[in-house]
């Protein structure tokens, strides 16, 4: 890897500031971080030099910073790459420098994290390693080969993370996923919960030399929700290179793995098209239901997830779901796009069925469908904090008994996911609402469509619904107080501090232009559902 393809990298952000076409064609041997005023002992030539310039303040003279690059120069690194965070900016005294010493200098901004560079940086390398001779890696030969076999077997991942680091005497060490879930462990790493395990990774410090704990994402092109990383969670001897081989081999295994469910996508969105189609073939869900590898009997419960309408969101939406519904051992699922946008997935209580994933040790099982709706529950905000750029919401169905009411089931998670994402839209929140939370009126109305309750609120306001009208406000405003007081004359007289005749006066007008008897109990629901469509 050269210096300018790390400027090619958009999700770096990484800027030149100065930097001749010699200089950006350097090759990067590794990457060192670094606020010491003379880091020339501890760099190697054709290192990356990643600083925060916390050692350099506007009162220094010019001599600090130039015996600072004159040091880079001298251990002959490759470019050096300064945060912004620290002062703002990189400081101009510092272009000067490098320009004089000949160093290439890109700027950092403040939302791309050292840990990034340096993750892609060596992840990359593994790529043009493993086409170069053996004494390049840093891996022993004998464990590389191992490795391979394994891979090749299809070894469990428990399995290959324990032979991986075995040479380094066996440390506590583990693959998570992005919300936290344990992907492997070796026998020396306690159980881990999800939200612990998430914490971690949300906290997880750039990688250093001799770190407390060490995080490496896996894959770098992978999508937030699909992510893995290896955590060694307390000191480890090994040079950052041999860190990042053990992580491209699980890199490799997750490819292995995502060849598989994208082959298992096909009958899973086969399955819900005929779930979502009005008058499902009663011959042909059994059969779709078996080629998910789900029971042909029920219960089922339906997930519909919405990660947003740009595109790649339903794939994104699709991942999400996939990894969450994973968090449950003892239910099977198929995961698919939908064709009408999103993504869904059909989950049947199976414990113990062939096929299942085994359950990770020192995790609890889900059992009855309430539990598992409790379960997801708590683990959604794992899966909200992957990414913080989308708001995932989703919807969840009541158990649908048998395969004819699958259809019935995908309803219901479509309607409390329209109402999960009015929810969060309202105060910008990733939400996960099931049919069973819709017990008012306002929360059943919140899965209608918005162009539907647009419409409705219009038709049943009738004039009223043109609120610039300052006349229209006063009574839709004395409507609203007059239900809200169950129809009482004297408390809603009393909470407008107004007479109860002006009261009578208003509310018989709102009748006239509304149509409505506001003494019957049905035109009161139709009026307070209109006001709640607003």
């Amino acid at each position: 890897m050269h210096v300018e393809d790390l400027l090619r990298l958009e999700s770096l952000d990484l800027t030149l500031l100065w930097g001749s076409p010699p200089l950006l064609a350097r090759e990067i041997s590794g990457v060192t971080a670094t606020d010491l005023e003379d880091p020339g002992r501890f760099l190697q030539r054709g290192e990356i030099v990643l600083s925060g310039l916390v050692w350099w303040s506007a009162a220094d003279e010019e001599a600090k910073t130039d015996r600072f690059v004159a040091a880079l120069r001298d251990a002959g690194a490759a470019a050096l790459l300064a945060g912004e965070e620290t002062h703002g900016t990189v400081p101009e005294v510092l272009v000067d420098a490098c320009r004089r010493h000949g160093i290439a200098l890109l700027s950092v901004p403040v939302h791309t994290s050292f840990r990034a560079i340096t993750d892609t940086v060596y992840l990359r390398q593994w790529g043009d390693l493993s086409r170069r001779p053996a004494d390049h890696y840093a891996l022993p030969e004998n464990v590389r080969g191992e490795l391979s076999r394994l891979l090749a077997d299809g070894a469990a991942p428990d399995t290959l993370l324990t032979r991986a680091v075995a040479h380094l005497g066996a440390p506590p060490c583990y693959v998570l996923s992005a919300t936290g879930r344990t992907v492997a462990r070796t026998a020396a790493a306690p159980p881990l919960p999800a939200r612990q395990a998430a914490r971690r990774l949300k906290a997880a410090a750039p990688f250093a030399a001799a770190p407390a704990s060490t995080t490496l994402r896996v894959d770098p092109d992978a999508s937030p929700y699909g992510q893995w990383y290896l955590h060694l969670p307390g000191p480890v001897d090994a040079p950052p290179r041999m860190l990042h081989e053990i992580a491209e081999v699980f890199a490799q295994y997750r490819q292995g793995l995502l060849r598989r469910r994208a082959a298992a996508r096909v009958p899973a969105a086969e399955l819900l098209d005929l779930a979502a189609a009005p008058r499902p073939g009663s011959a042909l869900l059994p059969a779709a239901l078996r080629a998910c590898g789900l029971p042909d009997h029920g219960p089922y419960t339906v997930i519909a997830v919405s990660i947003g309408a740009e595109e790649g969101a339903a794939e994104a939406g699709a991942e999400a779901l996939d990894e969450v519904l994973r968090h449950l051992p003892g239910h099977r699922f198929a995961t698919a796009r939908l064709a009408t946008g999103g993504a869904a997935a059909v989950i049947a209580t199976d414990s113990g069925a062939p096929g299942a994933e085994a359950p990770v040790p020192g995790a609890p099982c889900a059992g009855a469908p309430g539990d598992m709706v409790a379960r997801l529950k708590g683990l959604w905000p794992t899966l909200d904090a992957c990414d913080d750029a989308t708001l995932p919401y989703g919807g969840i169905s009541t158990p649908a008994a048998g395969p004819q009411e699958l259809n019935g089931a995908l309803e219901q998670a479509r309607y409390a996911l329209t109402a999960a994402v009015r929810a969060g839209s309202a105060d910008g929140t990733a939400q996960l609402t099931a049919v069973e939370d819709l017990t008012t009126l306002d929360a059943l109305l919140a899965g209608i469509p918005a162009d539907v309750r647009t419409a409705f609120g219009i038709h049943a306001l009738g004039p009223l619904a043109d609120d610039t009208n300052p006349s229209h406000r006063m009574l839709l405003e004395t409507l609203d107080t007059f239900l809200a007081h169950n129809g009482s004359w004297a408390r809603t007289a009393e909470a407008l501090h107004l007479h109860v005749n002006t009261v009578h006066y208003r509310i018989g007008r709102v009748e006239l232009l509304t149509g409505r008897d506001l003494a019957r109990l049905d035109h009161k629901l139709d009026l307070k559902a209109a006001l709640l469509c607003r």
